[in-house]
């Protein structure tokens, strides 16, 4: 839908914003055998395993994934059990897809940049390309490639070697990202023809449903808001003896050092039944039972 590619489109630019950002502030190439690799292969990969996680995190389909469990009601049977396979592997799918969007984001810029993989491969370039004494050991080629990102490091004589290895890491780097954002677009076309293909629903019926289930979640939402709230009224009215908000209140509770006491602390979610939670402490002593019926009357001019 319109809203999904919208976010997608604010992830990625915000993931190329952040990427620019960070390679400007904290990213310097150590310029030393062994530590360039190590260094280039982690601000590639550590951020986009990051943002990999987060995209999963803040996906509200994980966590319904996670915690859902089938309903008592359906029949068992091994057509519902494939069923509820296959969805899973849709769901899971649809996740990681939209998961996928900063992280690929951030690999496809990284590397279209260069200054990463320049890091993390010039100790690695081949003696074709280093113009210097053949006679030089291999120990000795492997620490002046390795200074090749740092300029400064570079003798003379050597700049334009240097040049060369920058500009085939370059070149090497950026078709990487190219190719990659190439294989990631032909991947999500043939995966939304492959869908469109398979759905037993016709165009205008899959628009109806998008529709539907996007108002009936929007619903919801306000009837929980609304329906909790009516709920924890109640458990209020008890303990204080008005509910928030009302006009002409005459008069309060004034609750126990033991009632102060029940409702404080950690509260965590009890089972009373099979079906039923106590959602909070004063949920829980709102249930119990009678309460004593110390009020205080207010003056009606205060």
């Amino acid at each position: 839908g319109k809203e999904v590619v919208i976010a997608n489109a604010i992830i990625a630019i915000l993931t190329i914003g952040g990427q620019q950002l960070f390679s400007f502030f904290t990213f310097s190439c150590p310029c030393h055998v062994g530590q360039n690799l190590i260094y280039g292969l982690a601000f590639l990969g550590v951020p986009a395993l990051i943002l990999l996680i987060v995209g999963y995190a803040l996906n509200n389909q994980t966590w319904r994934l996670v915690t859902g469990k089938r309903s008592p009601l359906q029949a068992e049977g091994t057509q519902n059990q494939l069923l509820q396979c296959k969805l899973t592997c849709f769901v899971l799918c649809s996740i990681t897809g939209r998961a996928l969007v900063a992280p690929v984001t951030w690999l496809a810029v990284t590397l279209i940049n260069g200054s990463y993989y320049v890091c993390a491969m010039s100790e690695y370039v081949s003696v074709y390309y280093y113009g210097a004494n053949p006679n030089i050991t291999a120990s000795d080629r492997k620490k002046i490639l390795a200074a090749f990102p740092c300029s400064q490091l570079v003798p003379p004589e050597l700049s334009r070697a240097r040049d060369e290895v920058i500009l085939l890491l370059r070149y090497q780097s950026q078709v990487a990202g190219w190719l990659l954002i190439a294989v990631v677009v032909i991947t999500v076309f043939l995966s939304y023809c492959l869908a469109s293909c398979f759905s037993p629903l016709s165009f205008l019926h899959f628009r109806y449903w998008t529709s539907y289930v996007h108002n009936e979640q929007e619903l919801f939402d306000e009837a929980t808001d609304q329906h909790s709230k009516l709920y924890a009224i109640q458990h209020i009215r008890k303990f204080f003896g008005f509910v928030p908000g009302s006009e002409n209140v005459g008069e309060i509770r004034i609750p126990s050092l033991r009632e102060w006491q029940a409702i404080s602390g950690l509260a965590f979610l009890k089972l009373v039944d099979e079906e039923h939670y106590d959602y909070s402490l004063l949920h829980d002593w709102a249930l119990k039972g009678s309460v004593d019926r110390k009020y205080l009357k207010l003056d009606e001019d205060p």
